[in-house]
């Protein structure tokens, strides 16, 4: 048998998934409706019942593979966190109930790895003020299954009223936390017009923490949520006036790693 006959032995012979579902997402993600799953997370005990909240920004898994580890230490993901304002839930005590999501990544329903709050310019106990009085916030979920391994981090971002209104969402709640977040992560100088951003909107920046410097471009994109206020939890306060609870883009955010402090290995 020749060398070019075996070879094409051998690559008939790797299964259909192992060729197309495990490689790398050329868009640093799959989309979780390709294989059962959905940009609307799973909210327990909503009236009526089935309600979610929007999936609606996403770290790419385009991003360098240091911000994508899930750990405070060596310019990890919770590192780049504090590094645009967020941290870990106050004095690491999980606050509310746990919402799952199905990421169409062979895991099903997963709940939340994590709740992340606006920590008030005080990273170890600014969060504790915002699970009292309110603010922005999300949690996240990775996409690692065996079916969509493309290790993009899905984000659900909202901001929420104060816990003696019982974390209600704000008016518009789900798009303007979202571009809040942007606007932190870009660190913009002046507020993102939510009603003006379209899916050719784009946004870059710079933030740092503890001596890593992390560069993010986003790229808005339309088509992956519905612009609705159908099966949308909060729907009453959060959409109002005329006004949808969700927009319909989702925020997508490149990180790179552009320095980090001498003493690191």
């Amino acid at each position: 048998m020749s060398s070019a006959a075996l070879i094409s032995l051998l690559l008939s012979s790797i299964p259909v998934s192992a060729t197309l579902e495990h490689r790398a997402s050329s868009q640093g993600y799959y989309d979780p409706r390709d294989k059962g799953g959905s940009f609307l997370t799973q909210v327990p005990g909503t009236f009526p019942a089935g309600l979610g909240e929007p999936l609606n920004a996403i770290i790419l898994g385009s991003s360098d593979e240091t911000v994508l580890v899930d750990q405070e230490t060596d310019g990890g993901l919770r590192n780049y966190f504090l590094s645009f304002g967020f941290a870990g839930e106050c004095l690491g005590q999980h606050s509310g109930s746990d919402q799952g999501a199905n990421l169409g990544d062979g895991n099903g329903s997963k709940n939340e790895t994590a709740v992340i709050r606006w920590d008030y310019g005080n990273p170890t106990f600014g969060t504790c003020q915002e699970t009292i009085q309110g603010g922005n916030h999300f949690r996240y979920w990775v996409q690692d299954g065996k079916d969509a391994d493309s290790g993009a981090i899905f984000l659900a971002v909202s901001y929420e009223l104060p816990d003696k209104q019982q974390h209600d969402i704000i008016y518009n709640g789900y798009n303007l936390a979202r571009d809040w977040l942007v606007g932190n992560v870009t660190a913009q100088s002046s507020v993102i017009p939510t009603s003006n951003l379209t899916n050719q909107s784009i946004y870059s920046g710079q933030t740092s923490f503890d001596g890593y410097i992390y560069q993010t471009n986003v790229q808005y994109v339309s088509g992956l949520l519905s612009n609705t206020s159908d099966g949308i939890n909060h729907y009453l306060s959060v959409g109002a006036n005329g006004t949808n609870a969700v927009d319909g883009l989702v925020a997508l955010l490149e990180v790179r790693l552009l320095s980090k402090p001498s003493s690191s290995s």
